[in-house]
């Protein structure tokens, strides 16, 4: 009797006769495929584990999850032993789910070459995850879909097991609750691990709510609440950027900084995904997460170390000192129809009348020793002028007019400005003399881009998530602690004490938002960072 080349295979319904994993249909494996891809430098492969991914079927899954899965292989960071069972609607063959998934992997490699490798899909290393695929009917709040995931996790590699709720919210507390009833979230030898996509509530209660419910079945260690902007290499670089140089640490406290502006500018609309926006709006899908996650890696003390915990313990204690905003310190706004494009309330499954806010722009404070008296200004929107995501720090002006005919509120304002997308990379503005005999100040800008420096690597986001989560590193993933202290600090915006609902100003598309965000700014002194005149738009 033979032996199978992958014991843990064997009760998979790709294996052979002899119970080796065999390619789903149409998927071709080459014979490089069995081989293991060499593992970057100083890096090892995740443990065995099997994925479980619920939502096979949905776009997360085609866009980003398999991409991501994909990178993570062709860098040799997934060990062999992985299996990726996907869970959805409908009956289909395991071999269909991988076509599929095929042919979306080959269309975003021809339309998106920094998401793969070379450009272009390595048929090898498809192969090599093609071939530890396998395809699961059975509806998600149906006991029966648990009990046959059951018997499929009998062989699961070290019983290790990680469950991705790539589904909408109103999945997750059925799904995390049919799990602990079927004794799948138990750990007897192995790690059994739950993925939960924001949305993670809509507002304090319902957060709440739902932390509540999945605790009723797990613990918080297994629980990986995940925020794909935390995995962009730019924005785990400003802890770089902040403890790895001298430079900026000791000017990054309220006595030299001025504010801080976080902004996060899309030139999209909804993009058909209207029932969506309608439900949530832009206040809720980007500041209470988001930009909050940025503000609180600007923010936060030093940790002790790099552990986990001492990270995440240094973000819940911004996040605990955030003042509760109000809706003074908070401005709503729609796009209108203008010659870039059509308005909000044209949108497909937009309602004619809709009050939902496409911008939102907020001014917050953080109680604390380092940044009392700071304001930290946050936009975010759809159909701006430009897309860009960066976060510009700005010091406060020098003392006292030094230099002749150069009143003090017309120097350029030193600030440093990480750019965090699409382009990567830091710029800082400051003064110098312009030449000739006559002492004038000029404005300058040191900029610092990745790709001159660094090689360019495959990356849709999600792969050092994914890979953290299969090593059981949960720094770059928030606790419920976390998630409810960001949700009470806007609750009176989203449900107010006085006044009735949020005023929605409307403002053209394509434009840098409505004019009474810049008002709000205005009443402090200051002005928003110009979206369209930024030194990237004029090179």
């Amino acid at each position: 009797m033979s032996t199978p080349s992958n014991p843990q295979a064997a009760n998979s319904p790709n294996a052979d006769a002899n119970g080796n994993l065999a390619a789903p249909r149409s998927c071709k494996v080459s014979a490089s495929a069995h081989g293991e891809p060499p593992s970057p430098a100083g890096k090892r492969p995740a443990p065995p584990c099997t994925l479980v991914i619920f939502g096979a079927g949905g776009d997360l899954t085609k866009r980003l999850l398999m991409p991501a899965l994909y990178n993570l292989a062709v860098d040799g960071l997934l060990d062999g032993g992985m299996q990726i069972v996907g869970v959805n609607h409908g009956e289909r063959e395991t071999s269909a789910w991988c076509e599929e998934l095929h042919q979306s992997l080959q269309k975003f490699a021809a339309d998106k070459a920094s998401t793969f490798h070379a450009g272009k899909l390595d048929d090898s290393a498809w192969d090599w995850v093609a071939q530890r695929l396998t395809y699961m009917a059975g509806d998600f709040d149906t006991p029966d879909t648990f009990a046959r995931l059951k018997q499929k996790l009998a062989q699961a590699p070290g019983g290790n097991v990680i469950f991705y709720l790539a589904v909408g919210s109103r999945f997750f507390k059925p799904i995390v609750e049919h799990l602990g009833e079927t004794g799948l979230l138990k750990e007897d030898g192995g790690f059994r691990r739950i993925v939960i996509e924001k949305p993670f509530g809509t507002d304090l209660a319902s957060a709440r709510d739902l932390n509540a419910h999945i605790l009723s079945q797990a613990k918080e260690s297994q629980i990986y609440r995940i925020d794909h902007f935390l995995g962009k290499d730019t924005v785990q670089s400003i802890l770089a950027v902040r403890f790895a140089n001298a430079l900026f640490e000791p000017v990054w406290r309220r006595e030299y900084i001025d504010s801080v502006q976080i902004t996060a500018a899309e030139t999209i609309g909804v993009e058909g995904r209207g029932k969506f926006y309608e439900q949530t709006g832009a206040f809720r899908d980007m500041v209470p997460n988001h930009l909050f996650q940025l503000l609180g890696m600007v923010a936060m003390e030093p940790p002790n170390s790099f552990d986990a915990e001492a990270v995440r313990n240094k973000k819940a204690e911004i996040f605990d000192a955030i003042l509760p905003l109000t809706p003074n310190d908070v401005v709503f706004g729609q796009y209108e129809k203008s010659a870039t494009g059509v308005g909000y309330r044209e949108e497909p499954d937009v309602a004619p009348d809709s009050k939902t806010e496409t911008y939102a722009a907020a001014r917050v404070f953080v109680e604390n020793w380092r940044w009392a008296g700071v304001p930290f200004y946050l936009r975010t929107g759809k159909r701006l002028a430009v897309r860009r995501t960066e976060i510009s720090v700005q010091l406060k002006p020098v003392p006292f007019r030094l230099f002749r005919d150069t009143p003090v509120d017309a120097l350029t304002p030193n600030v440093l400005t990480l750019r965090i997308d699409p382009a990567h990379g830091t710029s800082f503005d400051f003064n110098v003399k312009t030449p000739g005999p006559v002492m004038q100040i000029g404005p300058v800008q040191s900029s610092f881009n990745y790709g001159d420096f660094f090689a360019e690597r495959a990356n849709v986001g999600y792969e050092t998530l994914l890979y953290d989560c299969m090593l059981g590193d949960e720094t770059l993933f928030q606790r419920a602690d976390s998630i409810e202290t960001s949700w009470c600090a806007v609750d009176d915006v989203l449900h107010p004490k006085t006044g009735g609902a949020m005023p929605v100003h409307g403002y053209a598309a394509g434009s840098e938002g409505p004019a009474e965000a810049d008002a709000l700014l205005a009443r402090d002194g200051r002005a928003w960072r110009p979206l369209k005149t930024n030194a990237i738009e004029k090179k």
